[in-house]
């Protein structure tokens, strides 16, 4: 039984993953954990036992990997605080007046009377219709409404 170099297992191994990156999966060019250990995983299984791999290159790919593990948890949670952010943004122009684009010149005035957080991203109701923030042109106070009547005070003072 012999056993490949490590060259040539390595090499047969590229060009094998390469054919197959390419036309198997051509809309994915991200490696994530998943993909990053069956890599690791199979590296280990061509290597030769009489010469293993470099401790250096094995410390370079765990740190490659643990890199990739901490950019994807930053990416996770710039997303959330975006989301919450967008929503913020929403929740602070309810009971504003606003000048909303309609697009091709229209616009629609009115005030927020409700945050619609159901889709993908927040969305103002304004006079009954949902519009994303980014069609947001104008902002001012709302309208100062005061009630007809009020109650009287307890206690009769």
């Amino acid at each position: 039984m012999q056993i490949p170099s490590t060259t040539s297992a390595r090499s047969a191994a590229s060009t094998d993953s390469g054919l197959t990156a390419t036309t198997a999966a051509p809309a994915s060019k991200t490696l994530g954990c998943d993909a990053f250990m069956k890599l690791l995983a199979t590296q280990f299984q061509q290597q030769d036992p009489m010469k293993p791999m470099d401790d250096t290159a094995f410390i370079a790919q765990t740190a490659q990997f643990s890199s990739l593990q901490q950019t994807q948890t930053l990416v996770q949670q710039m997303t959330q605080l975006s989301s919450a952010q967008n929503l913020a943004a929403a929740n602070s122009y309810l009971g504003r007046q606003v000048t909303v684009d309609l697009g091709q010149g229209q616009v629609d005035v009115g005030n927020v009377t409700g945050v619609d957080s159901s889709g993908s991203a927040p969305q103002i109701i304004v006079n009954g219709q949902s519009y994303p923030l980014s069609a947001v042109l104008f902002v001012e106070p709302g309208a100062v409404t005061t009630p007809a009547s009020q109650p009287a005070p307890a206690g009769g003072a």
